[in-house]
């Protein structure tokens, strides 16, 4: 039996000597606390927050709230622990008690750097932060500067991609809880890595989703789901919970920036837009923190305004995603055309899209049927604010068989790859496993226990590649345990034949992009790029402006090319035959060169 108990509320010039439990729920007219088994009366105040002081809340106690007849605790909107699942009770946490290590981290700048994205469950065997830990030091050797991590926050269900999270302040207990988040930081911050953190503020999962029940958080849909209500009414507490999660995670957790998911599904009218008020409050902390965050934007908008400053009218954002980069580049190595791939393809398509950024910029976009996206003022945006990859977690996992490139590509088409995206200027992020040209899948997989919901999740993944030809006994089951393991890296094969000679490519293309400043340099009015279409050639002309030049030659094709050049040059590192003559170089089939003009 519970225990009902009068609690002492803020602000009511009592004595304090207690622990302040506070919930935002505006529509509802009782709101009671449970903790460990009793419940304690709170009292609201004129803008909808429910607030009791109780004597004894040591960390580690279970808590809850009552929704007015409810007489099952909901988990807490701002929960920091759910050991127990998204919907069993919160427990409570204490940042104070962690010990860390890296008092003199001093942060790490995007510009100029090299970022690796990771999903936890998969990386590893046990698929947790420690076992994440172990794997480090060969990022470390790789030579990137940030690890992306994919969304820990709590989700229903051991595993998943993350993108189905519930309770966005608590991190997912089978990875590790809080706790083990942390030790994971403070790990890579010991080895000089930077923590990007992938978290998703346009909807919520499909199982264990409370936050509906406690207040107006979501008006509309998204095709993910109920549409975030950040310019309705009762926005500002919307509002406020999404900052304050970033900032927590900035704070609390020491992470050095945030990977913001699908922004154009943030639907705001109000003049000051979400995105730029969570930029400006994130450059505040960094002043107080002395310690540079940085904020990268998925946008599907191509619009340079998320990455252009506040001061110029911009929303004041790092960096964003730029997937025009990644179709272009694909679509060139595979042939594929499918899909959204449609208008890609071509090598001048290639070329023109490294030198202006977007593909789609203010043109024609069949697969959307309008015009699309806004150019890119080249003179005034470094290349630098925008990422390219020639694989990602959407680009693989979103295929029917979450095929990888080196399941279509020879190991010299995958080192063209490597070579293009990291002597490009653009700010090069490599997706886990892409080093050693995996041979692992990585497809959609999740694990919702509702037998009902995951049937309907089943279901729909079949039904959406049924339109495209595919077969049910083709599309992986995403409920199935099996596709979780095919998904986990092999890590034997970062020592095996050509997969150990990759792997030895991008190290040396990222040491390089590293000791060369014309490689790092982000200004596109600096960069020329020649190609023949026919004979499937393209070469980046690099150039920092003070004197550092290099030549990046790749031969797409299946048969030997020579590639013209201005000037003489030496040969810094290639993947195959390489050999310069008189007016070029002539490259083997499938190969790339880096060249040194001769001075």
């Amino acid at each position: 039996m519970t225990q009902l108990a009068e609690g002492v509320p803020a602000g009511s010039g009592l004595p304090r000597t207690g622990t302040d439990f506070t919930v935002w729920a505006p529509e509802r007219s009782r709101v009671r606390l449970w903790l460990d088994g009793a419940e304690y009366k709170m009292v609201r105040d004129e803008r909808g927050w429910w607030r009791v002081t109780v004597p004894i809340a040591a960390p580690g106690m279970d808590y809850g709230f009552l929704l007015d007849d409810n007489p099952q605790p909901l988990p807490d909107p701002r929960s920091l622990w759910q050991p127990d699942g998204v919907h069993r009770p919160s427990r409570r946490y204490d940042h104070d008690f962690f010990r860390w290590t890296d008092e003199s981290w001093a942060g790490r700048s995007l510009p100029g750097s090299v970022v690796y994205e990771l999903h936890v469950g998969t990386f590893t065997d046990a698929g947790t932060f420690d076992a994440a830990v172990s794997r480090l030091d060969h990022l470390r050797g790789l030579g990137v500067d940030f690890v992306e991590v994919m969304p820990v926050n709590a989700f229903d269900g051991p595993y998943g991609w993350g993108y189905d999270g519930v309770l966005w302040y608590a991190v997912h207990e089978p990875y590790g809880g809080p706790d083990g988040f942390k030790q994971f930081v403070d790990a890579c911050h010991t080895r000089g890595l930077g923590v990007l953190l992938d978290v998703v503020y346009n909807h919520l999962g499909p199982s264990g989703a409370h936050l509906a029940d406690y207040g107006p958080y979501f008006t509309g849909r998204t095709i993910w789901g109920p549409a975030l209500n950040v310019d309705g009414p009762d926005s500002d507490e919307v509002r406020r919970y999404v900052i304050d999660n970033a900032l927590s995670w900035l704070r609390d957790f020491h992470v050095d920036g945030l990977r913001l998911d699908a922004v154009h599904a943030l639907v705001d009218r109000r003049a000051v837009h979400l995105l730029e008020e969570l930029a400006s409050e994130v450059e505040a902390l960094s002043a107080h923190l002395r310690r540079p965050l940085t904020l990268i934007a998925e946008s599907d908008l191509n619009d340079p305004r998320l990455v252009t400053a506040r001061e110029a009218g911009g929303y004041g954002l790092h960096a964003q995603w730029n997937d025009d980069l990644h179709h272009c580049l694909h679509t060139a190595l595979t042939g594929e055309r499918q899909g959204y791939y449609t208008d890609f393809g071509s090598l001048q398509a290639l070329a023109d899209t490294l030198r202006e950024v977007f593909f789609h910029a203010a043109t024609w976009s069949s697969f959307r049927g309008r015009t699309h996206g806004r150019p890119v003022d080249t003179h005034r945006l470094p290349a630098h604010r925008f990422l390219f990859s020639a694989q990602n977690h959407d680009q693989v996992g979103n295929r029917a068989a979450g095929d990888r490139l080196s399941a279509v590509l020879s190991p010299g088409l995958l080192g063209c790859a490597a070579a293009l995206l990291l002597c490009s200027p653009y700010t090069p992020m490599l997706f886990m496993g892409e080093e050693w040209g995996a041979s692992t899948p990585w497809q959609f997989f999740a694990s919702f226990p509702d037998p009902k919901l995951a049937e309907k999740v089943r279901r729909g993944r079949r039904k959406e590649f049924a339109e495209h030809g595919w077969g049910p006994s083709e599309v992986p089951d995403p409920l199935a345990p099996a596709t979780l393991e095919r998904s986990r890296l092999n890590w034997s094969e970062t020592g095996q034949g050509w997969h150990a000679e990759l792997l030895g490519t991008y190290r040396a293309l990222v040491a390089l992009r590293r000791a060369r400043p014309a490689l790092s340099d982000p200004w596109l009015d600096r960069l020329v790029v020649d190609h023949d279409e026919s004979r499937r050639w393209i070469v980046l002309h690099r150039n920092d402006g003070r004197g550092d030049r290099l030549y990046v030659a790749c031969n797409l094709g299946s048969v030997p090319a020579r590639v013209p050049l201005p000037d003489r040059a030496d040969v810094l590192l290639t993947n195959g035959q390489a050999s310069v003559g008189p007016g070029g170089v002539e490259l083997g089939p499938e190969t790339f060169a880096v060249l040194d003009p001769v001075r």
